[in-house]
């Protein structure tokens, strides 16, 4: 499971020219589903995008000292299996490490549920379609999480 995790001033996602999701100051969370992934990533990973220090304790701070949870941030959640494109080859991506579709939708809507839970909002684009994502990078801060599952690791 691959996560872009951006801070975000605000973020939305529009399909058709609708906004279908939008949010003020949080996370923007890109993310790709591997054809490994299970339970145990989607855990890791909702835990580490909730709990991650990325914002300071004070307007004018410098030092990231509060998670999402802890500002009462909100999450926009955005399905994107291109994360998953590998370009070591020939000049068009390969796609082959991606989730098949209907198995990364019930992952992702599960991964959708699990940061849910935190009681925080979560606004989300719309799985598998064309979507245009605006985002006002807050710093710009931009990482990008990995947990790969065991299956891949041995």
């Amino acid at each position: 499971m691959r996560v872009i995790v951006q801070r975000v001033k605000s973020s939305q996602v529009s399909v058709n020219g609708e906004i279908i999701g939008k949010i003020g100051r949080g996370l923007n969370l890109l993310v790709g589903i591997a054809d490994t992934d299970t339970d145990v990533e989607l855990d890791w990973m909702a835990r580490k995008c909730l709990e991650l220090r990325l914002f300071p304790d004070t307007e004018d701070g410098d030092r990231w000292q509060k998670s999402v949870q802890e500002i009462v941030g909100e999450l926009l959640v955005v399905s994107q299996f291109t994360l998953y494109g590998d370009c070591r080859k020939g000049r068009r991506p390969s796609f082959d490490r991606s989730a098949n579709p209907s198995q990364a939708e019930e992952l992702y809507n599960s991964f959708v549920a699990k940061l849910k839970a935190s009681g925080l909002l979560v606004e989300t684009g719309k799985f598998g379609a064309m979507m245009q994502v605006s985002i006002e990078n807050d710093g710009p801060v931009t990482l990008i999480l990995e947990k790969e599952s065991m299956v891949n690791s041995q």
